[in-house]
């Protein structure tokens, strides 16, 4: 298919789109969990999220009714995210990792009436998390709950069996579908327009409260689309899941990517792991695989990594964070996935922006972020501004197109920041366009390291170091300084068995790059603070470094 040809998605809701992929391919692996020998046929997963959406059109849900969804990557996260589409709710994606002051900060923020949650994630007792922002809980009727704290929800429904004071457990909740006849459902599912906004994410922001990204099914479903056609995806893939669900990567890239074409999900748990990550691709024959680059380190260097038969693996995606060469090397070479692509975008932008194609050259998937996906623009412009930069400079990354939000939730100072009158997103992603039209992210305007007025971009020395035979992985961020504004540190792990000096880190740099881009301070560390998705938090790297090497009063120094 000609990359420009129109997507037959456009013009059509989740739930048009669904009833048109389980007719064709009935018979085929919709949703695969391994280790709940879950497996749902097309034909099977289409009559389930039906169920579920009578359940809450009998609920009383109604169009445009805010529903959040606070779990982690479980079989009734995907049907929850189709059967909200169905009724025309909007599904509100809730972090697994929030605790209380974030939860209720959300569930207000968003307006959601209606929560369904499962029951922890790691040490979180997420029953008991909402008791505590809403009490009233143990003593309300299922349906009824009347709680100061949280004005708008009234109905909660656990994914679990166990009976919770408050809730319906899920079985409970899809016995209601019984009240509700088919015909409604096809009523309500006809009034949902493309253009109608489907899903709220939550962007994290590393200051202040995040902001709601408000999605609609055109800019999903278009996204969905041109992303599997890089992927040259068809009915016959199968993909491997191990990205969040609550996060683009696993409900768009995913779950959506894999209705659109009839491709197989393939869930290999709850919370990324890598052995039960190669587990899955061996057992389900995988062909195509996701992750940030973490989870592919972590699989690489897994202990049992050779044990697995990954022939199977042809494509898959490495974004969210910038992806080392030698990593993505690695990765095609030692994972056998010789169509992997780099993708590059943002919650803003639905996620996609650009792609490298699977029939693209090594030097290409592993030097840049592709190119835009059709019916994006992409423009490098000067900071700030909306005037071009030369090719071959670094600028600020804006876009424009069907991918596109309409805006964050109640946030119209926020959306008219982040989207100009006439259409183009701001990204804050620095970036430079090559000469022959692809892509190559530098980093992040609020990364970018200012040492004595030398402009330094983090990701270059970090490439640097990657060629380090003893490095797995590298983090730089600037450190205050008195005299130079900023200096250079550099956050080292080490490969499994190797040993590393501050002191041999430095030398290995001298001479190699400019003295100003040396590092002056190096950690040598085991891991990184990371996000649910696995992107490293650099400002918390930032926070280490000035408490590690006494830099307080520099941090304190203002600057214009």
């Amino acid at each position: 298919m000609a990359e420009h040809s129109q997507p037959w998605v456009d013009g059509l809701t989740f739930a048009d789109v669904l009833a048109r992929t389980a007719t064709a391919h009935a018979p085929r692996d919709a949703l695969v969990f391994p280790q709940l020998a879950l497996r749902r046929h097309y034909a099977a997963f289409h009559a389930e999220v039906r169920e579920a959406a009578r359940a809450l059109l009998a609920l009383g849900v109604r169009r445009g009714e805010h529903l959040g969804i606070w779990a982690t990557n479980w079989p009734q996260w995907v049907v929850s995210q189709f059967a909200a589409a169905s009724v025309g709710a909007v599904l509100v994606n809730i972090n697994p990792a929030y605790r209380a002051h974030e939860l209720a900060y959300v569930l207000n923020q968003a307006d959601i009436t209606t929560l369904i949650l499962t029951d922890r994630f790691k040490t979180s007792d997420y029953f008991a998390l909402l008791r505590g922002i809403c009490p009233e809980l143990a003593t309300a009727k299922p349906g009824e709950l009347r709680s100061p704290a949280c004005p708008l929800l009234r109905r909660v429904i656990s994914i679990k069996s166990e009976p919770q004071p408050g809730m319906w457990t899920w079985d409970e909740f899809r016995s209601l579908a019984a009240n509700v006849a088919d015909v409604e459902l096809d009523r309500r599912q006809a009034e949902c327009q493309p253009d109608d906004v489907v899903n709220i994410q939550f962007t994290s922001g590393t200051t202040g409260f995040p902001k709601g990204a408000m999605l609609t099914h055109r800019n999903l479903l278009m996204n969905a689309f041109y992303v599997g056609q890089r992927l040259e995806f068809t009915e016959l893939d199968r993909l491997c899941i191990p990205v969040p669900f609550y996060h683009c990567f696993g409900c768009v890239l995913g779950t959506l990517v894999c209705v659109v074409y009839g491709s197989a999900m393939v869930v290999p748990a709850e919370m990324f792991d890598p052995l039960a990550t190669l587990q899955a691709i061996q057992w389900e024959r995988c062909t195509a695989l996701y992750g940030v680059p973490t989870m592919f380190l972590a699989e690489l260097e897994h202990p049992r990594f050779a044990e697995f038969d990954l022939r199977s693996l042809r494509t898959g995606i490495m974004a969210g964070s910038p992806c080392p060469i030698e990593l993505m090397r690695a990765v095609v070479n030692r994972m056998g996935a010789r169509s992997m692509t780099i993708g590059y975008g943002l919650t803003e932008a639905s996620p996609i922006i650009t792609q490298t194609c699977s029939d693209d050259s090594l030097e290409h998937r592993v030097g840049t972020v592709g190119k835009p996906l059709p019916g994006v623009e992409v423009r490098i412009v000067k900071p700030g501004s909306l005037d071009p930069v030369p090719v071959g400079e670094p600028g600020e990354l804006i876009a424009r197109g069907h991918g596109v939000m309409k805006g964050y939730y109640k946030k119209p100072a926020e959306t008219a920041a982040a989207i100009t009158p006439d259409g183009w997103l701001r990204t804050g992603d620095l970036a430079l366009e090559t000469p022959d039209g692809y892509y190559r992210i530098t980093g992040r305007l609020k990364d970018l390291i200012i040492r004595g007025g030398e402009n330094i971009y983090p990701r270059e020395i970090e490439e640097f170091l990657y060629t380090h035979p003893a490095i797995a992985d590298v983090q730089v961020v600037g450190l205050p300084d008195a005299h130079y504004g900023e200096e250079v540190c550099a956050w080292v792990r080490p490969k499994p068995g190797q040993t590393l000096s501050e002191e041999e880190v430095r030398e290995f740099c001298r001479g190699k790059i400019a003295h100003y881009k040396v590092p002056r301070y190096v950690v040598i560390v085991d891991e990184y603070p990371t996000t649910v998705t696995g992107k490293v938090q650099k400002f918390k790297l930032r926070e280490m470094g000035i408490a590690r090497f006494g830099l307080e009063a520099a941090a304190q120094i203002e600057t214009a």
